[in-house]
């Protein structure tokens, strides 16, 4: 696993295995991303979004604590995945960094708890999973303009962004905090 560039998250490539059958790979382990982090993966619920091209899907965040960690991958097709340091207090408060999420790299993404995360589809269509380390409730939930100017997140370019109302509708990085929505770093 290689640190993405903001404290709590990274991206891990895979060891791909392929004979004239198909393929294989180890998903997850939580041994190896303990060994890797520090951090072990308490899996209470598992996701599956499939998303046509263009389909841009957070910033999404949970309240913290007890926040959300996400191991995400795609399965098929391709995305671009975002984390966001919205962690009121952290070096990298405010800053973004990406990482590209195929069924050819088979990479995964670790994205720790107090972290916003989001991803584009840029294939036609994409299948992308992720395991979680909390269940969905609706009243800890929260989400970011995935377009807020001011936060500049570089979505690719030449895809016309397909946003769904709730975050058309979110607030901007700096209004969240004016809200007080926002993870402290220290927690």
């Amino acid at each position: 696993m290689k640190p993405l560039g903001i404290q709590g998250a990274w991206t891990e490539e895979k060891k791909l295995f392929r004979d004239d059958r198909g393929s294989f790979h180890e998903w997850f382990r939580n041994d190896a991303l303990h060994t890797a982090t520090g951090r072990e993966m308490d899996v209470r619920q598992a996701n599956c979004a499939v998303s046509r091209k263009g389909v841009l899907r957070g910033i999404h965040f949970t309240e913290s604590p007890p926040g959300q960690a996400k191991y995400v991958t795609c399965l098929r097709g391709a995305v671009v995945g975002a984390v966001v340091d919205i962690r009121v207090g952290s070096q990298t408060f405010g800053q973004w960094r990406t990482a590209e999420l195929d069924d050819t790299n088979c990479a995964a993404l670790y994205v720790s708890e107090g972290l916003g995360f989001g991803f584009m589809t840029v294939s036609d269509e994409a299948t992308v999973i992720y395991l979680s380390s909390a269940t969905y409730d609706p009243k800890r939930e929260h989400g970011l303009d995935p377009l807020d100017p001011e936060l500049g997140i570089q979505w690719p370019a030449g895809i016309t962004p397909v946003v769904s109302d709730r975050d058309a509708s979110a607030p901007s990085l700096a209004r969240a905090g004016e809200l007080g929505l926002l993870p402290v770093h220290s927690d």
